[in-house]
């Protein structure tokens, strides 16, 4: 039977329902759909499910729409084109059979490393050009469809395992599991090299294939080879909910970040849980949910120091990071008593340690600790002091360089906050020396370059056009 009513297709392209997608503001969707496409409330209703009540009210504003399964029930609804799916920020229907090619129809689990060298940069092209095309491609597109995979079928679990035991019979001296589970824990820990080296578009390239054949892992091994791959599994959705942070895909990033937690739960390691909470704790942030943000990471630190009579290197960093998390969102709610109780309480953490190490890639230590200050001075108004903590940091002692580019950023935004353009300028384009990708990629960093350019004195003003017109940037 045809299908009652329907949405013209024209619809889809109109500039004002192209932006309304992109915010996801579907209550101006349903007002385009009534005003262009002559569909009633009730018509709307009986396409997406809804009452004519509950239609109304999303369209007066009065109830929003968040829930991602919900998004979709709607654009299937609406027979959304891939265009506008797309722009709402869910998958092309067909993304799930191209992202990765098959032989069969059944999950390939070793097959789906294979992706993990891909090589981002092709000939004859632009690098600056191609990172940036490819990391908002890859990040809206298949890491979106591996994040939001629904469980697997028993039918896909026994193929799967299939798969995994014909695998594992290639390693007969090193034992039946341990082979593929290193070979995940390596293809984990170069996830998060590459994402702490700041080499965003590349990640965003293997974390779909590595993402899926850790869901594949998680339901086809058991016992304690099962809980390792929760922990992985936990560890590779917290650098997807980083990258879609950075990306600033707050929804997406949330339902990373819930499945990080979810899987750090699943792995039944306190230490691992409390490595999640932190990225549950910055999407929060990122969604203006400060108080939230600020009461999870001091539970979650309390929790942790409490299950710890001896904390070694690890425990350690977790928990200082979790204080540094909660302070910083302390700090951006303007809390400036809690934010200064968890600071020295991370920095006490820090004396502990006695180093800024990397464990559990969290690059904690004394310096770190000093870093958060300059982000929690500025973030407090105070942009002289955020300058003289800076003063006394070495960048080149910093263990990694996503935490050497995030001070940067911090200290040029200071500088252009005490009105020094030129100081500004100078070390934002250290920034970009040092890690590229934070500069030409991140929609946060653009908005700085813009901040520049549009108060710049005429003595720079040349050199922040030009500058600006070499990332692309314009006022």
């Amino acid at each position: 039977m045809a299908e009652p009513y329907e949405v013209p297709a024209s619809l889809w392209h109109r500039p004002d329902m192209l932006a309304a997608l992109k915010t996801r503001d579907i209550g101006a969707v349903f007002r385009l759909v009534r005003q262009y496409g002559g569909l009633s409330q009730t018509a709307i209703g009986s396409l997406t499910g809804y009452s004519q009540g509950k239609v109304s009210a999303i369209m007066s504003g009065s109830q929003q729409v968040t829930a991602l399964e919900v998004f979709e029930r709607i654009a299937d609804g609406l027979h959304m084109p891939d265009q506008a799916r797309m722009a709402l920020g869910l998958a092309p229907r067909d993304l799930a059979a191209a992202a990765i090619p098959r032989q069969d129809a059944r999950p390939a689990f070793t097959s789906a490393l294979a992706p993990l060298t891909v090589d981002l940069v092709r000939h004859g092209e632009d690098e600056t050009e191609v990172r940036r095309r490819d990391f908002v491609g890859l990040a809206g597109a298949a890491l979106f469809s591996a994040v939001v995979a629904q469980p697997l079928s028993r039918d896909e679990e026994a193929a799967g395992a299939d798969d995994l035991a014909a695998a594992l019979t290639e390693y007969p001296v090193a034992g039946p599991q341990l082979p593929e589970l290193s070979q995940l824990a390596s293809a984990v820990a170069r996830a998060k090299r590459t994402y702490q080296a700041c080499r965003y578009s590349e990640v965003a390239a293997m974390l779909p294939a590595l993402i899926r054949s850790l869901r594949l892992a998680c339901a086809t091994l058991d016992g304690d080879a099962r809980l390792k791959a929760h922990a992985l599994s936990a560890e590779a959705h917290h650098v997807a909910a980083s990258i879609l942070l950075k990306q600033e895909d707050k929804g997406l990033a949330w339902l990373a970040a819930d499945r990080s937690v979810h899987a750090a739960q699943a792995s039944e390691s306190p230490l691992m849980m409390g490595s999640s909470a932190r990225i549950i704790t910055h999407a929060l942030m990122d969604g203006g949910h400060h108080r939230a943000a600020t009461g999870m990471a001091s539970s979650a630190a309390q929790r942790l120091n409490a299950a710890l009579a001896q904390p070694s290197p690890n425990d350690l960093s977790v928990y200082g990071t979790l204080l540094l998390r909660g302070a910083v969102a302390a700090a951006q709610h303007s809390n400036r008593h809690t934010a200064a109780e968890l600071l020295d309480e991370a920095e006490d953490a820090g004396r502990r340690l006695g180093y800024d190490g990397n464990h559990m890639w969290t690059a904690f230590g004394p310096k770190n600790v000093l870093c958060h200050r300059v982000n929690i001075a500025l973030s407090l108004g105070d942009a002289g002091t955020a300058i003289e903590n800076a003063r006394r940091i070495d960048i080149n002692a910093l263990p990694i360089n996503e935490r050497k580019a995030t001070v940067l950023l911090d200290t040029s935004r200071a500088f252009l906050a005490w009105g020094k353009h030129d100081r500004a300028l100078y070390i934002l384009r250290a920034a970009g020396d040092i890690a590229p990708e934070e500069i030409t990629t991140r929609p946060a960093t653009h908005r700085l370059v813009r901040d520049i350019l549009a108060t710049a004195p005429i003595s720079i003003r040349r050199e922040a056009r030009e500058y600006a017109e070499s990332l692309g940037v314009t006022a």
